[in-house]
């Protein structure tokens, strides 16, 4: 390959103090707003290409199950796994020292072969090894070719780089740290939801089905991808206070007294204020699906008997989700209905139980909850 410089091409310039702080702030602001893991590192590998004006910055972390380093994000450059320790970039992590290089090909650890495949010429490179708080390292940035004149990385690189490692490193581990959280929570939320169910002979199928139905009412009526997962993660609990309510009463196959009812009916109010103390936006969102999922559009519903859109979206989609699932399910107290008298008892709800635009919906996303419910269907013992 001819390593010559084309004397057209355009040399790029280190970044001035002032242009410097401009980069920092406008990145850290978007990966503090950022939900997604692989949305924050692109962002990440943008940053410390800019800041030391590189063609390209590659983020890499460890997989410790594998015992390998992969790359999320390079910059034209798909994943890449390497062997833990291997490499130019492995040698920094399991140092946790950087390693700075002129000119790649006379550095035995760097690997040619992908250069060869792709046809690009790695020659300068900068790698830093990023920590958590405790100081482990967690990964590594690694900024490739120089684009100034003088085309290799300097000690201010290194300082400017060290300084996106150092926040990157924190963020990550925060962000990694929340997401396990949040994940944590999804799963106590489903188990709960099916503790709830199964002391009233009801199958853990049912708040699944509830749950992945609220999620495609919730995208139908306008939410963000955010907020219906958030949805579909917290209505599994929407029935909780059940863990609270007699046997004799739960599981009585005939109808209730009403006496009975008014002790059922306490299960909305007793699931929320098991929840509502959480500071946690996840359980936050159960707590209002607990509490008014069996609220109606017209009033009539309960515990307060809030009308319209003084009804959560979260209970009011939620509300069709349950009903629509529990009658077409086997109970104790009733057979399974037919789909079309289901669908039929919705049409007749519309402004009365259910929210007209949330029944629109339904109706609108019919074939995707009926392949759920196909998917999902309950196994007879």
């Amino acid at each position: 390959m001819d390593d010559t410089i084309d004397e057209s091409y355009s040399y790029k310039f280190d970044l001035t103090p002032e242009l410097l702080l401009k980069v920092i702030f406008e990145y850290t602001a978007k990966i503090a707003n950022e939900k997604r893991l692989d949305s924050i590192l692109v962002l990440m590998a943008n940053m410390g290409r800019e800041m030391v004006v590189a063609d390209r910055c590659t983020v890499w972390l460890i997989d410790a199950l594998r015992n390998e380093l992969f790359t999320v994000v390079a910059h034209g450059v798909q994943e890449i796994r390497v062997p833990y320790g291997s490499g130019l970039v492995g040698t920094a992590i399991s140092t946790g020292q950087p390693i700075f290089i002129d000119d790649a090909y006379e550095d035995s650890r760097h690997n040619q072969e992908s250069d060869k495949k792709t046809g690009y010429r790695t020659k300068s490179i900068m790698t830093i090894p990023f920590r958590n708080n405790q100081g482990e390292v967690i990964g590594a940035y690694q900024a490739i070719n120089k684009l100034t004149e003088k085309q290799i990385f300097s000690t201010q690189d290194m300082e400017y780089l060290s300084l996106a490692a150092s926040y990157s490193g924190k963020s990550l581990e925060s962000f990694m740290l929340n997401e396990e959280i949040v994940e944590t929570q999804k799963e106590i939320i489903l188990a709960m939801g099916k503790i709830g169910e199964g002391r009233s002979k009801e199958t853990g199928n049912h708040v699944k089905r509830v749950a992945q139905y609220s999620y495609i009412l919730a995208l139908g009526m306008g939410m963000s991808e955010t907020e219906a997962d958030m949805l579909r993660s917290a209505s599994p609990m929407h029935d909780i206070g059940k863990v609270a309510i007699p046997d004799s009463v739960l599981n009585k196959p005939g109808k209730l007294t009403e006496d009975e009812f008014e002790q059922m009916k306490h299960h909305a109010d007793i699931g929320y204020h098991l929840l509502r103390n959480s500071k946690r936006q996840l359980l936050q969102a159960a707590a209002i699906v607990a509490w008014q999922h069996h609220e109606k559009w017209d009033g009539s519903g309960y515990p307060r008997g809030l009308k319209g859109e003084a009804i959560h979206v979260y209970g009011r989609i939620t509300a069709l989700a349950d009903v629509f699932d529990a009658l077409g399910s086997s109970r104790v107290y009733k057979a399974a209905w037919e789909l079309d008298r289901i669908l039929g008892l919705i049409k007749e709800e519309r402004g009365r139980h259910f929210d007209p635009q949330v029944v629109d919906v339904f109706f609108k996303e019919l074939p995707a909850i009926l392949e759920v419910r196909a998917h999902e269907a309950d196994i007879a013992e």
